[in-house]
């Protein structure tokens, strides 16, 4: 069997319901997952691109998520709407979907716009009148 040329990763982390950071799918039913599968079957790119289900992919705040390697292209809010035209576009064209990649300052970092702030872990600065 050849090697893939392209691999999608998406996100299928689960959370509870109101978790301040989201939750990528929160039915649990890897839905996008599927579908990505299903469309890329019926284009005939089932043996050159690889649509895999991946755990927490740590951009939680941007979900569903999703990654294409090996072009690293990082996209966020996506749809079942969507797939379609990350297909077309970006895997079978070669030219990434802008309006859904992600920006360069939100990957991996802990100060993108978008991340709730992180609770104060110094104990001191919780106790009133310690100051």
């Amino acid at each position: 069997m050849a090697k893939f040329e392209k691999h999608i990763f998406i996100c299928g982390n689960q959370r509870p319901p109101g978790h301040p950071r989201g939750c990528c799918d929160p039915g649990g039913r890897a839905e996008l997952q599927k579908l990505f599968k299903q469309k890329l079957a019926e284009r005939g790119l089932k043996t050159t691109v690889r649509a895999n289900q991946s755990g927490c992919l740590d951009q939680c705040e941007h979900g569903p998520n999703l990654v294409v390697y090996p072009d690293a292209v990082w996209y966020g809010g996506v749809t079942l709407a969507d797939v379609d035209e990350i297909i077309d576009c970006h895997i079978v064209g070669g030219k990434p979907v802008e309006r859904l990649m992600m920006k360069d300052s939100c990957i991996n970092t802990p100060n993108c716009e978008h991340k709730p702030p992180a609770p104060d872990r110094n104990p001191d600065r919780n106790v009133v009148g310690t100051h």
